[in-house]
């Protein structure tokens, strides 16, 4: 009996849709070839991201914008920390290499940094998925 593999999940929150753009062209239709191909879910507003969190929908990855505005992913990524139980990773886009400290303050797994490297976001986005099991938000 084979076991279908299911769409890796990833929440991608930005309220750029430039930003939103370049992460998903730079992720592809998967991170990497030993992972399963990944659904992104885009949100601009940070109620919308809540909402679908509240939903209890699975999720794999969280990618925020540090840089959104009026609500920073750097707040979001935190209140998710301390609020979901067995919070998925989160990878943060911070807006400069000296901003990691936040990154850290966010509880963020990863960060990267604007303008996106698609290289380094994959792999990073790979190293994540890749380390976690799927866990209902």
């Amino acid at each position: 009996m084979s076991e279908q593999i299911q769409k890796k999940q990833i929440v991608l929150y930005s309220d750029n849709s430039s930003v939103r753009e370049s992460v998903v062209t730079a992720l592809g239709r998967r991170c990497a070839t030993d992972l399963p191909e990944h659904e992104v879910h885009e949100f601009a507003t940070g109620p919308a991201l809540r909402a679908f969190v509240d939903e209890r929908a699975i999720i794999d990855l969280f990618i925020l914008d540090g840089e959104s505005a009026p609500e920073g992913g750097l707040g979001i990524a935190r209140q998710l920390k301390d609020e979901v139980f067995e919070c998925p990773p989160v990878l943060v886009i911070t807006g400069r290499k000296e901003d990691a400290w936040l990154a850290a303050w966010s509880l963020a797994e990863a960060s990267v940094i604007h303008p996106i490297d698609p290289f380094t976001l994959t792999d990073t986005a790979a190293r994540l998925l890749r380390a976690t099991k799927p866990v209902v938000a």
